[in-house]
């Protein structure tokens, strides 16, 4: 995606809409005809290519429609295991994250009068 001086949702939402849109031309197809083959409205089409905002279940539509849906992967890519983790768990996929301090302060002493 474009590099921003200051980062917004509003931009990166115009730079996929655009992005979007240059596919759907490209391809030579119409709003209407990506809305139909989607499964969305046209004003769907219009108001993503706007960069406004959507559904994510419209976008993924509207991707799959361009024969775009493979691109998640660049996206969100599958995160890889470190080995250390890999030995640590032994096949089994991680479920939580764990502290980040280690162990938790024990709570402190309370007495009448403490507090507001």
């Amino acid at each position: 995606m474009e590099t921003y001086p200051q980062p917004s949702d509003d931009a990166a939402l115009r730079a996929l809409g655009r992005r979007l849109a240059r596919h759907r031309l490209n391809r030579n197809l119409t709003q209407a005809e990506v809305a139909a083959e989607a499964g969305v409205s046209t004003l769907t089409v219009q108001r993503i290519e706007q960069g406004r905002s959507s559904q994510a279940t419209n976008l993924i539509r509207i991707l799959r429609a361009l024969g775009l849906l493979d691109n998640l992967d660049a996206l969100v890519p599958e995160p890889a295991i470190s080995p250390v983790q890999q030995a640590r768990m032994r096949g089994r996929i991680r479920q939580r994250a764990s502290s980040r301090s280690g162990k938790p302060e024990p709570p402190a002493e309370w007495s009448w009068g403490d507090g507001p």
